[in-house]
């Protein structure tokens, strides 16, 4: 093993690499060790389904952005006037959702460290479960953010910034029987003979187009601005 000189200790002497450490080294090594112990606010909530309840995704149209919303309504009119029937599951999804349903399936499904969720001083959480003797319960800690995932029902990972937050997407689902006479929106009535009687019909999507409600083929109830 190499002997460190007096100039290494004043350096700094890493005995883990057998060398010395700069000064910017030692920085971002008690940086990032710093980072690895942070712990939230005495106040902090531990992570579990209960959080599902907290920053409720709305349900209300009026809670989407203009123009979109415009569109939006004027398309549900015309379903409405067509004797289709719709039931609408979210349109504007708060930010602090997003990020908590964003982190608990990243540590749920991805295995990220608990400890290297950022901090976000709007929602007081505490991701990191602990045992009695004070180390990391890295079980719990994933199957308390599992609970959130199954709660939250939640299929693939979540944006932290989508359409929702944007206010710019909604989700519904949409059915009918026999033929959809619908107009659209450029008042010209089309029939839709074509199965399936849903939202994911594709000539119910052109119709939904013709409003600027644009439909993501992947995600069976989603419509936004620009079907993403």
């Amino acid at each position: 093993m190499q002997v460190p000189s007096r100039a290494a200790y004043v350096l700094g002497w890493d005995a883990s690499t057998d060398c010395v450490m700069s000064k910017n080294h030692k920085h971002h090594l008690h940086l990032r060790r710093r980072r690895r112990r942070r712990r939230t606010s005495s106040t902090a909530i531990p992570s579990g389904a209960e959080w599902v309840a907290k920053f409720p995704t709305s349900k209300d149209v009026e809670d989407l952005a203009s123009p979109f919303r415009e569109n939006v309504k004027k398309f549900l009119a015309a379903l409405k006037s067509a004797a289709a029937q719709f039931d609408i599951s979210a349109t504007y999804r708060p930010a602090e959702r997003a990020f908590l349903m964003h982190y608990a399936y990243r540590i749920a499904r991805e295995k990220l460290d608990p400890r290297d969720v950022p901090a976000r001083k709007d929602v007081d959480i505490e991701w990191v479960h602990r045992k009695d003797n004070g180390r990391i319960d890295l079980v719990a800690s994933r199957n308390a953010a599992e609970d959130m995932v199954e709660a939250y029902d939640i299929v693939y990972r979540p944006a932290l910034n989508s359409n929702h937050t944007r206010r710019q997407a909604i989700d519904m689902t949409i059915s009918w029987t026999d033929t959809l006479s619908i107009k659209n929106g450029r008042g010209k009535t089309v029939d839709i003979k074509s199965t399936p009687h849903s939202g994911q019909n594709g000539n119910l999507w052109t119709v939904g187009k013709s409003y600027k409600v644009l439909k993501l083929e992947s995600d069976p109830p989603h419509w936004s601005v620009d079907g993403g």
